[in-house]
């Protein structure tokens, strides 16, 4: 059955791809020739014949064959390249199947030969697949981190992630591009971009938002429960209405569920009180370094244990799903920025790590 239209990021083409039986995702024609309008690929003033030649057979027939001189006939080294490289991603998802079977190979294969950018929009389609039919504007944003790189800080007690390009954009050029890179060479004053925290005020807002520019202007808020020590040991736990953490671990919940089949609870947790700690996996590099050393029993700086965003506790709903020698046991997901207060997800960790008793 083909997939409904998804208002949110439509440039990664989840409106041009087709469901089969099982849910996962089947690019159609239109899929490819919106691959082939990208900045990378679309045709300029400089194409070449044997260029333009191609491009249009591709666009008349985006899943033809390409014969290796049809590429060596192409005059600029750039655009051949970038040639070689879409038509290895498409013919390894033709190949494949779907788009969750050709991922999940990419990183079976022992070495991705594909582009990070490729990846990227690949898992943009997948979330929007997950979260398909879904009104939750935090599930919406904490989808994001799965495919977009944030820029995360500390500020007035909270955890706030935004979008590193948006954010850098914005600090070189005031959201203007190159004219307000020259604005504020110049000294000029530049109008103001509103950067704003996703809450309840705003949530309509930035699901309306999610077809245009501002689509990736909005900044999720990862603080973790407030705790209060009250007398006689006892600790009492403000729930705030909105956790862009728990958002995260629900989108990370449907994750896993897509991909293996198998029902897990996913909940944030601040510390890790477990002597029996048997199996943990990072979300990202930065979290994967610090919880292997932790688990070893190495020593981590406080510097970089301040780096460390949240923990999870991943559980599965049936412990037959898990590898016997840790089956009821739970998994410990790690999540952090690097030094310089960048996070990347890699949500393959989650298809390789898991101790599963079967595989994709």
């Amino acid at each position: 059955m083909p997939s409904q239209a998804s208002p949110l990021w439509t440039p990664c083409g989840f409106d041009h791809l087709m469901r089969n039986p099982r849910g996962w995702l089947v690019p159609t024609d239109d899929y490819w020739r919106l691959w082939l309008q990208r900045p990378e690929l679309a045709l300029v003033e400089e194409s070449c014949a044997a260029e333009q030649a191609l491009h249009a057979s591709l666009m008349a027939s985006p899943t033809r064959a390409v014969a290796s001189n049809e590429l060596d006939a192409f005059e600029d080294d750039d655009a051949r390249a970038n040639h070689r490289l879409f038509l290895g991603f498409r013919d390894a998802v033709i190949a494949a199947g779907s788009l969750e079977s050709a991922y999940a190979g990419f990183f079976k294969a022992g070495s991705v030969q594909i582009p990070p950018l490729f990846l990227d929009l690949v898992v943009q389609a997948l979330v929007c697949n997950l979260l398909d039919g879904s009104d939750d504007a935090w599930q919406w944003r904490a989808a994001e981190m799965l495919f977009r790189r944030q820029r995360v800080r500390v500020q007035d007690g909270r955890v706030l992630s935004g979008d590193s390009e948006v954010l850098d954009m914005l600090n070189e050029t005031g959201g203007l591009g190159a004219v307000g890179r020259l604005l504020m060479q110049s000294g000029a004053a530049i109008p103001e971009v509103n950067i704003e925290v996703l809450s309840d005020d705003n949530a309509a807002r930035y699901l309306l938002s999610r077809a245009g520019q501002g689509r990736f202007n909005f900044v999720l808020d990862l603080t973790h429960e407030i705790q209060r020590e009250l007398s006689h040991g006892l600790t009492l736990t403000m729930n705030r209405s909105q956790s862009g953490l728990k958002a995260l671990a629900q989108v990370l919940q449907r994750w896993v569920r897509h991909f293996h089949g198998v029902v897990v609870q996913v909940q944030p947790e601040a510390r890790v009180d477990d002597e029996a700690w048997r199996w943990h996996l990072g979300l990202d590099a930065e979290s994967t370094a610090l919880l292997n050393d932790l688990y070893r029993g190495v020593a981590v700086e406080p510097e970089r244990q301040q780096r460390l965003i949240s923990l999870f506790r991943l559980t599965f709903d049936d412990p037959q799903d898990m590898q016997l020698d840790v089956r009821g046991k739970p998994v410990y997901l790690g999540l952090a920025m690097n030094a310089e207060g960048l996070l990347k997800i890699k949500p393959q960790n989650l298809l390789l790590n898991l101790p599963l008793a079967r595989s994709i």
